[in-house]
């Protein structure tokens, strides 16, 4: 009789074991979503191109981590901080969502922070600017990857006043992103002998910049300050080229992506300074990322696509190293990581979220100087990661005072 029970028992034994250990892997089940603007004015930024890095560097990885799949999802925010916060929800809620990449618009980013804290669930954010997301509203979660308001400041608006742009007027987009950009401009202006003699704020995907660049030119400022993005940055730096503005002001990209200077030509563009966290073009491991990216998306790849391409594979290598998709081991890792890859050779990830690493201040090439397709920049200055974002010891986030 024991021995006929013992006989029994094995395939039921066998059985919970077996349901064990799908149940653990289940629980192991790696979904990475994607919140980004895909349609409006910042979906060149990254857009459908952040996607395809996301998806080569996971085909990199393997496309597989902990026994299971890796899902990936994508979803357009529109610029609307409610609705990337809805569809985050959504995804935690509903599809066992494990980390957010975070798009363009640092309003939105801001909400989805919000979110990442009370899921927790790891939030890296790439094409936001704003600094207060590993300032005073950093979280456990948050990772901000590419640059911040404080580093692009700390590259463009130091090197023009230097260079004598040292009164300056500000045309800045109306929300959170272009509020700290034009702050962060302002205190380093400030800092370095110079003064801001005005600002205008403009709302998201103007049309007409005549007005606002009036006020610019009637203010009787050396520099005219954009702290804009995407289709605006052009848009206003066309205007003013126009208008005959860019000959008596000095305009200061404060946040130029390569895909803009694509847009504007370098006959426009050229002799622009810009502080950007990666060039296709500087070595030849972005050169070899750049060219596999360019087979699939026909042009070379902003900063914040190489971005993408670069969290994504961070945030699986973190994940295996975990052996879980525990939200806190696996920040615990990313805490931990030295980031060598195509995309910085120096990176980590601070206490206070932020992804340390150097950044670089370019000048827009003149027509003449270009080579090929796509060579557009000439190095002006290489950051250290600390003078392009400041001291951890400085920061503002509540999280640095509690390690």
């Amino acid at each position: 009789m024991r021995k006929t029970i013992a006989r029994r028992s094995i395939p039921w034994l066998l059985s919970v074991a077996m349901t064990a250990t799908a149940a653990h892997a289940a629980d192991n089940k790696v979904v990475i979503g994607d919140i980004d603007d895909m349609s409006g004015l910042y979906a060149d930024v990254i857009g459908q191109g952040g996607v395809e890095a996301a998806k080569m560097a996971i085909e990199d990885f393997g496309g597989s981590v902990l026994g299971n799949k890796i899902e990936f999802m994508v979803s357009d925010h529109q610029n609307k901080p409610d609705v990337g916060a809805q569809k985050f929800r959504e995804w935690a809620d509903r599809d066992g969502l494990t980390m957010v990449l975070g798009g363009s618009n640092t309003g939105v980013s801001l909400a989805m922070n919000n979110v990442a804290k009370e899921k927790k669930i790891p939030f890296i954010a790439i094409g936001a600017a704003g600094a207060s997301l590993t300032g005073k509203d950093c979280t456990p979660y948050t990772v901000h990857y590419v640059y911040d308001t404080t580093s692009l400041a700390n590259g463009t608006a130091k090197t023009i006043v230097s260079q004598g742009g040292k009164s300056w007027f500000f045309l800045t987009a109306d929300y959170a992103f272009g509020t700290q950009l034009q702050d962060a401009a302002s205190k380093v202006v400030e800092a370095n002998g110079g003064k801001v003699v005005g600002a205008v704020r403009v709302p998201l995907s103007t049309s007409d910049f005549s007005s606002y660049l009036l006020q610019a030119q009637n203010a009787g400022a050396q520099v005219l300050g954009l702290a804009n993005a995407g289709n605006d940055f052009t848009n206003s730096l066309k205007a003013a080229d126009e208008f005959g503005i860019a000959r008596t002001m000095k305009p200061a990209a404060l946040l130029a992506f390569l895909t803009d200077i694509h847009s504007l030509g370098l006959k426009s563009a050229q002799g622009l300074y810009l502080t950007t966290a990666w060039y296709w073009d500087a070595s030849d491991k972005t050169r070899a990322f750049a060219k596999r990216f360019f087979e699939k998306v026909k042009r070379e790849p902003t900063m914040n696509q190489a971005g993408y391409y670069s969290a994504t594979l961070t945030y699986l290598n973190a994940v295996k190293a975990a052996g879980t998709t525990d939200a806190d081991k696996v920040m615990a890792e990313l805490h931990k990581a030295k980031i060598d890859d195509m995309f910085t050779d120096n990176g980590k990830i601070r206490a206070d979220g932020l992804m340390e690493h150097d950044m670089y201040v370019m000048q827009v090439k003149k027509p003449e100087d270009s080579k090929y397709p796509w060579d557009y920049y000439k190095l002006v200055q290489t950051m250290s990661g600390e003078e392009a974002f400041g001291k951890l010891s400085d920061s503002a986030c509540p999280l640095v005072t509690t390690h």
